[in-house]
């Protein structure tokens, strides 16, 4: 039995189309929110482990590269969101009898949700 014919296929395929490009940017921002992750378990086994384990970590936060890699993270996490709510009403088709309900508006009730939200924990971080 004869193995089929695979196209060769350059490793670069996704630099040649724009939309390619903007997706596998989005899949690569996971890899900034899933270290972001695992920066917060660690933060939370050092405070775990006592009150200097945990502020030698938070000394180790205010590096300027640490900071930078902060930043880049927010980058990548808001890539990541606004794609991904962009993508929702493919994604969650929502009808109220015969008609549907436009794109728009499932995406924009997100967006409203994400700001609402993000102003309750800065409202909770900020005055209490």
């Amino acid at each position: 039995m004869s193995k089929p014919y695979v196209r060769p296929m350059p490793k670069t395929w996704w630099l040649k189309r724009r939309p390619y490009f903007l997706f596998m940017l989005r899949e690569l921002t996971a890899v900034f929110v899933g270290a972001y992750a695992v920066m917060l378990l660690v933060m939370l086994y050092k405070f775990g482990q006592g009150a200097a384990a945990f502020n030698n970590f938070l000394d180790m936060l205010k590096h300027p590269v640490s900071i930078a890699l902060h930043a880049v993270a927010l980058l990548a996490a808001l890539y990541h969101t606004i794609t991904w709510f962009n993508l929702t009403p493919q994604a969650l088709v929502v009808q109220i009898g015969e008609t549907r309900v436009p794109g728009v508006l499932i995406a924009g009730i997100h967006y409203v949700a994400w700001i609402a939200v993000s102003g309750l924990i800065a409202w909770i971080v900020l005055y209490s």
